[in-house]
């Protein structure tokens, strides 16, 4: 996802598709980290929830700032799943609608959902990487 982002470059990893409710690039992977700190590190490995899910859509910054994040995503996301317990419960819990689901319930469910996310989401970027490099090619092509 990274590297599709990069190969947009700074002009089009903020940008979004004239569709309403579209995500950026950007957002897009601002969520899948979010993704994983919620459901691995937090329903898996307990730690606190400080999620703002809504934020993740309106999320806009510069490729570095991104690859930062993912950075420390993917490493907080590797300790949640180095102590996991697949059978287990979930430990955490404060968001009710998510334990009443059968990915919610167990340890190894909530990491199936997070590949789950993961790949429904790289398919939504790529479609949409695909539209807006499409998009410059075409206003390139005016000038």
């Amino acid at each position: 996802m990274l590297e599709t982002c990069r190969t947009l470059g700074e002009e089009l990893v903020n940008a979004r598709l004239v569709v309403e409710g579209s995500n950026s690039p950007y957002a897009v992977v601002v969520h899948c980290v979010g993704v994983m700190d919620f459901w691995a590190g937090h329903k898996v490995a307990g730690r606190p929830n400080h999620r703002d899910r809504d934020a993740e859509f309106r999320a806009v910054g510069t490729l570095v700032d991104l690859e930062a994040q993912v950075a420390a995503g993917r490493q907080r996301f590797v300790e949640a799943v180095e102590g996991a317990e697949w059978a287990a419960p979930c430990v955490g819990q404060d968001r009710p609608e998510t334990h009443a689901l059968p990915v919610g319930r167990t340890q190894g469910g909530a990491l199936v959902h997070v590949l789950e996310e993961l790949c429904q989401h790289r398919g939504e970027l790529e479609v949409t990487a695909d539209v807006l490099r499409a998009g410059a090619a075409r206003d390139e092509g005016r000038r």
